[in-house]
């Protein structure tokens, strides 16, 4: 098969994604109108975000001539079931390196399971190993223990955890560019920043960009600080965070949250992935009521994925 080479390789995205308008009481009563900015109808197996940074990294492994992706993330990890399914339907091989050796004696939970029937190599690594992955000496050693050693030599193009890099970023640049004139705050979930990092850059001046992040630490900023830096040379766009939504950590909900979900869902039949866009639209929610944003706001929460399997 001849690698694909437009910057976009998947097949059929539906871009621009669409701006919903959501008729909400729970933020009309204060004066606020809630978008939905609807990423999770891009691709029925990229949904989100993930389109976004997924398409010009493979755009540049395929360029490249590379045959294999290799990326990390948890057990219940979005960008590795994306990465399986981008390899699917391009033919290319792909190395899934999942934080938590104890794993690799469990049977496989639905998200892994569905990684392992789009083709994808699970590769369990103990946290310690996965922690300095981007140290060059230790993500030696993970290329060199996923490489057959009967077959013949081959680099896998390395996608970072959660796929934020350069190329992500500019790749989300665009959503900023969709969202313009469309509302004054636009929200959206953090888990690595890639997607704060390019949206702020894309949104027009008098615009802000609010992330919520998704696991706790603190160290979110800094993270897209450097992310931009990289990309663009400096910080750029208007941006900040709000830490107090992750209900405990990465992967984790409370009953709170999740009747918040289904409650969402059945007002608006909107499907509401649990980990990231539930605690997106209930920190917006929480803003809103305590006063944050001034009657007459337009606010639009990124719709970045789907419920998990």
């Amino acid at each position: 098969m001849t690698p694909p080479t437009s910057p976009n390789p998947l097949p059929h995205p539906r871009l621009p994604s669409p701006v919903e308008p959501v008729d909400d009481d729970r933020f009309h009563r204060h004066g606020v109108r809630l978008l939905l900015k609807r990423d999770d109808l891009i691709h029925p197996d990229l949904p989100g975000n993930k389109w976004r940074k997924l398409a010009p990294n493979l755009a540049a492994a395929t360029a490249a001539g590379h045959r294999t992706l290799l990326t990390f993330g948890g057990a219940y990890s979005n960008h590795l079931r994306a990465t399986a399914a981008a390899g699917r339907l391009l033919g290319l091989g792909t190395i899934g390196v999942v934080r938590g050796q104890e794993l690799a004696e469990r049977p496989l939970n639905a998200s892994l399971a569905r990684c392992a029937a789009d083709g994808m190599r699970l590769h369990f690594v103990d946290r310690a190993t996965y922690r300095e992955k981007r140290d060059p000496a230790t993500l030696a050693r993970i290329l060199r223990a996923v490489t057959p050693p009967d077959g013949p030599p081959e680099t896998p193009y390395v996608v970072p955890e959660g796929g934020s890099n350069t190329a992500a970023v500019h790749g989300c640049v665009a959503l900023g560019h969709e969202l313009r004139q469309a509302a004054d705050v636009v929200g959206v979930a953090c888990g690595t920043g890639g997607t704060l990092a390019g949206l702020a850059e894309g949104l027009a001046e008098g615009q802000r960009a609010l992330g919520v992040p998704v696991l706790r630490g603190g160290f979110l900023g800094d993270e897209i600080r450097t992310l931009q830096e990289e990309a663009f040379g400096a910080r750029r766009g208007d941006w900040s965070l709000d830490e107090r939504f992750h209900c405990g950590g990465y992967g984790r909900t409370t009953p709170a949250l999740l009747a918040f979900a289904e409650d969402f869902e059945q007002r608006h039949g909107v499907p509401v992935e649990r980990l990231y866009v539930a605690k997106l639209l209930h920190g917006l929610l929480t803003l809103t009521e305590e006063g944050a944003f001034p009657p007459g706001t337009r606010v639009a929460a990124v719709i970045t994925g789907t419920p998990s399997p």
